[in-house]
């Protein structure tokens, strides 16, 4: 069963998911569809819910309430270990799990069988030159062979981005895949997301960040979250503006939108009522 085998007009449905722990709100109940050849962008600010969202949707963590639907495959109802070999995801936490020791190649690979290790499953030589296909996709082949603890922050993140792109997935989520990475870095990261982001035969994508100017450019809708409740949602040319922003992240924020599809934002400076040698309003 391929990946393409798996693929419906919607490739993410929650309906009315929630998170709750320890009794406190996570996530309020959201209501959210990814259909194919559409490219997310999910906002907020650090305890906004982000993360706890990708988790439910990348199937490592069931929600309190609700139900989630991926790839035409409804969660409690199917083999979650079958499905995330379908989903191409990337987060700082499944990161950290990697062993420095392993090769570039060897990262990539493990994706196959959604695992973290090479010796728990086998692997041809089909499956080499395919995670060779995709480090290549993301400019990294060149360290193919080389340990991933070797590589700069940078480097490592293409390899993780590579890795999500091993089984051809129905969906990709990326959480903060730029997270802890120098100018750049990110930039190159950036550039190596536009290849998918622009892609129109790439998967629907879910990419997630509290940074407008690390979202590449092809992004075509936005969810934003605020404490746990989504604040905006739809297509991002009519949805991210500079008042859903700063609802967002609760400031007076000023977004702009360059010519290159990039975005910048910054915090407005409040107009003080008098200035030495400025009339007063």
């Amino acid at each position: 069963m391929t990946s393409h085998n798996l693929r419906h007009e919607a490739a993410l449905r929650l309906t009315a998911v929630s998170f709750i722990r320890d009794h406190r709100v996570i996530l309020a109940p959201t209501d959210w569809t990814v259909s194919n050849g559409e490219r997310w962008l999910v906002l907020g600010a650090n305890g906004s819910g982000k993360t706890t969202l990708m988790r439910i949707c990348a199937l490592y963590e069931h929600p309190s309430a609700g139900t989630v639907e991926v790839l035409g495959q409804q969660l409690g109802a199917t083999d979650v270990r079958q499905l995330r070999r379908h989903i191409g995801y990337s987060s700082a936490a499944m990161a950290a799990q990697i062993r420095p020791a392993l090769t570039a190649t060897e990262v990539v690979m493990t994706a196959k069988f959604a695992a973290l290790e090479p010796w728990w499953h086998r692997y041809d030589d089909g499956d080499r030159a395919r995670a060779l296909a995709c480090l290549d996709r993301t400019g990294v082949s060149t360290f193919a062979d080389r340990s991933i603890g070797t590589l700069s922050s940078g480097e490592q993140q293409r390899v993780l981005l590579a890795r999500t792109l091993m089984n051809d997935p129905g969906l990709l989520l990326l959480d903060e895949p730029s997270a802890r990475l120098d100018l750049g870095g990110r930039e190159q990261l950036v550039a190596a997301l536009g290849e998918l982001t622009t892609d129109p035969d790439a998967a629907p994508l879910v990419l997630v960040t509290h940074h407008l100017d690390e979202v590449p450019a092809g992004m075509s809708h936005v969810l934003m979250l605020r404490r746990g409740d989504v604040v905006a949602s739809g297509p991002i040319d009519q949805t991210l503006t500079s008042a859903t922003l700063s609802d967002c992240f609760e400031m007076a924020l000023t977004l702009e939108r360059r010519a290159d599809g990039r975005f910048a934002a910054w915090a407005r400076r409040s107009t003080p009522s008098s200035t030495p040698g400025s009339p007063r309003q």
